[in-house]
């Protein structure tokens, strides 16, 4: 079999990306009813794609405000993009939010209010509760990325925190219909974890949130902790009058793109094995996938080389050293590491938003030569793996995946290709 690893992964990487695009996905679950006045907002990684998307293919009047990282930006007639920060928040989220709040208030039970809902939405549309100040939001914010603590953690800890997560959104709407339409970055695509779940109800609760806080050793001022502790900080819950015309809709998911990689490589005569969404520390995980590329290598189980091993979801990283990366990085340094240069594999891990934490990069590339060409560079994985270092390392060796914002997000991919051995 004539196959260039390093071209078909990254061919895989952006077949990925492009199965979760808006452009492929939103039109056809708009709203078929355009009577009413129409009011687009939206907030995430995919929100100015879709934006765009929205406005093409809507044929009576809309205005809006949709709120995009910076560089993820759109240019649209009648639906404003703005840019802010993640994925820690600052100014230009809290205003928007503001804003976003301003133009949905007063609506009645004729209009409607089309909710564009991506990964990211959570740090960008960042309106503190009562009493709590931006910066209050952003330590907060911080120690979580640093903690080691799972997204839908995060996530219940930030919706008690805001003003508009956790179902506070779509009562500000009230009593106007809100149409949802989401692009899940998360695993198990869970409505009350992607965003922080502006327009549905959240099963957590304030107490949840403390107990978050304290599993992790998180510090947090006084007034935050007033704020977890008073009733008026709970989340809007399942059932609740104000979400009776609120409707939800999955347009992408991990799986969708996962899927769409798999038959373009079976169609490539390259078998493959889904392992589906994950969680836990990148290291770790990366040290289950190269336990079962190496068997499948050496042993031909659970199957036989050529094959691809497929896996999405969002790993997590227990920051410890001063390196830089993300934790698609992190997680192929630790297969590296593993591996220890293993022959015929080969492997690629990436955010399909283009962004591996808050670096400049995807993600990127190992070879059955990255160890040793490592070593010979002077650079111990190990070592680099101490010092959270991923970023670093795959510099060095020229193997960073580098794509620009994708405007889109279903989270991480990582794929490892076993080739058969040589005869």
């Amino acid at each position: 079999m004539s196959l260039d690893p390093r071209a078909f992964l990254r061919e895989l990487f952006d077949t990925a990306i492009a199965a979760a695009h808006p452009a492929q996905v939103l039109a056809q679950h708009l709203p078929t009813d355009k009577g009413g006045r129409t009011i687009v907002i939206g907030a995430g990684k995919a929100a100015g794609a879709m934006a765009e998307v929205a406005e093409k293919h809507w044929k009576g009047e809309v205005q809006g405000l949709v709120v995009a990282p910076y560089g993820y930006g759109a240019e649209c007639r009648s639906i404003e993009v703005v840019e802010a920060s993640h994925p820690v928040p600052d100014d230009a989220g809290e205003r928007v939010a503001r804003r976003v709040l301003e133009l949905i208030s007063g609506l009645s039970e004729n209009d409607r209010v089309i909710f564009l809902l991506s990964g990211g939405g959570s740090a960008l549309l960042a309106l503190p509760a009562e009493g709590i100040s931006l910066d209050d939001k952003r330590s907060v914010n911080k120690a979580l990325l640093k903690s080691g603590a799972a997204i839908s953690e995060m996530n219940c800890v930030r919706k008690h925190l805001s003003a508009i997560k956790g179902g506070r959104l779509a009562r500000a709407c009230w009593p106007a219909s809100v149409y949802t339409y989401a692009i899940s970055d998360v695993p198990g695509d869970e409505a009350t974890v992607i965003a922080s779940g502006p327009t549905v109800g959240d099963p957590t609760t304030s107490a949840d949130a403390l107990a978050i806080l304290k599993r992790y050793a998180i510090d947090i001022p006084a007034n935050v902790r007033a704020w977890l502790e008073d009733p008026r900080s709970e989340t809007v819950k399942p059932g609740d009058e104000c979400l009776s015309r609120s409707h939800f809709k999955l347009i992408a998911t991990p799986q969708h793109s996962i899927d769409a990689v798999a038959a373009k490589a079976e169609a490539a005569g390259i078998p493959t094995l889904i392992l589906g969404d994950l969680e836990g520390e990148s290291r770790e995980v990366a040290k289950v996938h190269a336990g079962i590329a190496r068997q499948i290598r050496k042993h031909g189980q659970p199957m036989k080389a050529p094959c691809l091993i497929l896996s999405g979801g969002e790993t997590t990283v227990t920051v410890r050293g001063n390196g830089r990366g993300g934790r698609n990085a992190e997680f192929l340094l630790s297969l590296t590491a593993d591996l220890k240069g293993e022959p015929n594999i080969w492997a690629l891990a990436g955010d399909t938003d283009g962004i591996d934490g808050m670096e400049s990069n995807a993600g990127a590339l190992m070879s059955p030569c990255s160890y040793n060409r490592a070593l010979k560079a002077g650079l111990n994985p190990l070592h680099e793996l101490d010092n959270n270092n991923g970023y670093g390392f795959f510099a060095e060796l020229g193997d960073l995946v580098i794509t620009k914002p994708t405007r889109t997000n279903v989270n991480d991919f990582r794929a490892i290709l076993v080739l058969e051995n040589d005869k």
